[in-house]
């Protein structure tokens, strides 16, 4: 089993089913290839993924599980009642340092882990946790912390979520964890923050629709009575239509299994740990150049502040169009 980090960059998401070039999994297959670590094709080796990112998602933690060549034999046994020595790890590929030598910059195996036989990983994970970041700006933070809350514990969230009947049957989903709190990083007066989100499972676009719902909230546009309903299907049995939250500053963070633990060599350690130092400075200086440009431009007159308008052209959610029933939507998927 490998743990993955990847960029939002220029993927069409991580999953190859996505039927646009280039996506996280083909890269990390060509690799596999380029390698020779590959064990037959990607059918024959039992592949496996914790979860499908979208487009425009990062991960830091993202699992895939797969046959691969090995230096040792049996190394499939039960991880529970197989313990690695020192002398094993030794003579055991390199799976972190071969790989990453031929991956592009913006994907990165950080570990990985000698599983059984059976060991699926999206079927395996005991829970994932994303986060998403985004500015302060004048968000009301207390209103979103007391909406947060609401989502914790199992709910029917089939009105936070991207339709997927042809897939999905059951929407109800368990929320462990669900916490607003701040980076301690700030830029031109603003203040940078996370929502941590952890919970056994996610539907489609799930985190990006209570994002969005939790967006409104912090605006004054919605009161955080709103998650409430909106978790009440039998009384808001359609999802109002709404726009999701941003995928840039989602992040799939890490993916929980029991006994699984992840290693890498002190080497190839060190050369990960440069190399996202490395891509984390170049980006800082990127961000240094856009202030610059920032610090060139003649400031705005707000002696005048304009008038509020946060609450112009927004229709309160339980007020919009909604969406097809499941069973109509299902129907239709069927027919068609």
């Amino acid at each position: 089993s490998l743990t993955i980090c990847q960029s939002f960059c220029r993927f069409y998401g991580f999953a190859s089913e996505a039927q646009m070039e280039p996506t996280v999994e083909s890269e990390i297959f060509k690799a596999l290839e380029r390698t020779k670590l590959l064990v037959g094709n990607k059918e024959e080796s039992r592949y496996s993924r914790c979860g499908r990112t979208d487009k425009g998602v990062s991960s830091t933690g993202q699992v895939i599980s797969l046959y691969l060549r090995s230096n040792l034999k049996d190394i499939g046994g039960n991880s529970t009642e197989r313990k690695n020595s020192a002398s094993e790890e030794k003579c055991e590929i390199d799976y972190v340092r071969v790989l990453n030598r031929v991956l592009p910059k913006d994907i990165r195996v950080i570990g990985w882990c000698p599983v059984p036989a059976d060991f699926h990983a999206r079927f395996g994970c005991l829970s994932r946790e994303y986060r998403y970041f985004f500015w302060k700006r004048n968000l009301d933070i207390l209103k979103m912390q007391e909406a947060a809350a609401k989502f914790i514990g199992e709910h029917d969230f089939r009105n936070f979520c991207k339709m997927d009947a042809a897939n999905v049957s059951n929407y109800r989903r368990k929320i462990t964890n669900f916490n607003i709190s701040s980076c301690n990083e700030r830029s031109n007066d603003d203040e940078l923050w996370a929502v941590t989100i952890k919970g056994s499972a996610f539907l489609w676009h799930q985190v990006r629709c209570m994002i969005a719902v939790l967006f409104m909230v912090g605006q004054g546009l919605e009161t955080p009575s709103i998650v409430d309903a909106l978790l009440d299907t039998s009384r808001t049995p359609r999802k109002p239509q709404y726009n999701m939250a941003p995928e840039l500053p989602l992040v799939l963070r890490s993916c929980e299994f029991e006994n699984i633990s992840f290693t890498c060599s002190l080497e190839a350690s060190k050369a990960v740990t440069e190399h996202l130092r490395s891509e984390y400075h170049n980006y800082m200086l990127q961000a240094a150049i856009h202030n610059e440009a920032l610090g060139c431009l003649c400031s705005p007159d707000n002696s005048s502040p304009e008038p509020d308008r946060k609450n112009r052209g927004h229709i309160p959610l339980l007020l919009r169009q909604t969406e097809l029933l499941i069973e109509l939507y299902t129907c239709w998927k069927i027919f068609w």
